[in-house]
């Protein structure tokens, strides 16, 4: 799709994907897939063959693309045939493959807390104590902005996140603290013309722009290094070890669902998965087998009459 001929196509399905909301990373992923498909077919996508589709799918497979990465450049694929292009009998040659159930990766209360403990800067331990003290993405931390913050509530609003949905986070006292300090800190000189609601909390490089997810994610990897942390964990562990580390003190699930904004209790449930600190406190059956068998106590009926 990179040449003149096939660019009237990309504009059209670029104006319905406008057209359907979906958001700038969904459109770059699904304008990159069909792009991906051009190159390998050698021609116009809208030229396509059944065979072509079939012949695709075999070469991603082939040449090692992740189950993950396979399924979402078919997914920007299908858009294509069945949006765009009309041909409902190409889309239904595209089909997904189920992933692997993997369990988040999450880190101790005291690897959490050497983490933080080691942060490099006062802007680094504010972002990672709002990533793991909040339980927000990494994108939610990096638009953060002076609006978002109502310390009379004790609450942090997350506008238009993952599903253009909104929820309120719970802003404690500890964090408040830190974004306090860090704003005495924060640089300003880019805040000129912006009005104070609307002014990032965490500034990029950028004019009037907030600083990305690569800077946030070296500055966790940083942090994670200087701990000795050696698991792979990723930045999105800390969100996975707030819903764990609530979940092992007996928070209700359902409220750790609306802390996430998971749509479906399943999606929190699967954290039940890794909360080792109640899976440890789970009797095992061998454990009961080793003990002294308990006499049942005879009740009063059983008892022979006097």
């Amino acid at each position: 799709m990179s040449t003149d001929a096939v660019s009237p196509l990309r504009q059209r399905m670029i104006e319905d994907m406008n057209a359907r909301k979906l958001c700038a990373g969904t459109q770059r992923g699904h304008i990159s897939s069909c792009k991906r498909f051009a190159a390998f077919v050698k021609r116009s996508p809208d030229t396509a063959t059944l065979e072509d589709i079939r012949r695709f799918q075999l070469h991603l497979a082939e040449t090692g693309v992740s189950i993950c990465n396979r399924n979402r450049i078919m997914t920007g694929l299908r858009f294509l045939f069945r949006v765009t292009l009309r041909r409902l009998d190409l889309a239904a040659e595209i089909y997904h493959i189920r992933e692997p159930q993997k369990i988040p990766l999450v880190m101790s209360q005291d690897e959490t807390r050497r983490l933080l403990a080691v942060a490099s800067s006062l802007k680094a331990r504010t972002l990672l104590s709002l990533g793991y003290g909040c339980g927000l993405r990494a994108g939610e931390v990096v638009r953060l902005k002076i609006k978002h913050i109502d310390s009379a509530q004790k609450i942090i609003r997350i506008e238009q996140s993952k599903g253009r949905k909104d929820r309120n986070v719970m802003l404690s006292s500890e964090t408040l603290g830190l974004l306090r300090q860090w704003w005495k800190a924060r640089p300003s000189w880019h805040d000129a013309g912006t009005p104070l609601e609307e002014r990032w909390l965490f500034p990029g490089l950028r004019r009037r722009k907030p600083m990305t997810t690569r800077q946030l994610n070296r500055l966790f990897h940083e942090a994670a290094d200087a701990a000795g942390i050696r698991k792979g964990v990723t930045l999105h562990a800390l969100r996975h070890s707030f819903a764990t580390h609530l979940l092992e003190d007996g928070t209700d699930i359902r409220f750790i669902q609306a802390l996430l904004g998971h749509d479906k209790l399943d999606t929190t449930a699967r954290y039940t998965r890794v909360a080792t600190g109640m899976i440890a406190g789970i009797e095992s059956p061998l454990d009961r087998l080793s003990q002294p068998r308990k006499r049942p106590r005879k009740s009063r009926k059983d008892q022979p009459p006097a």
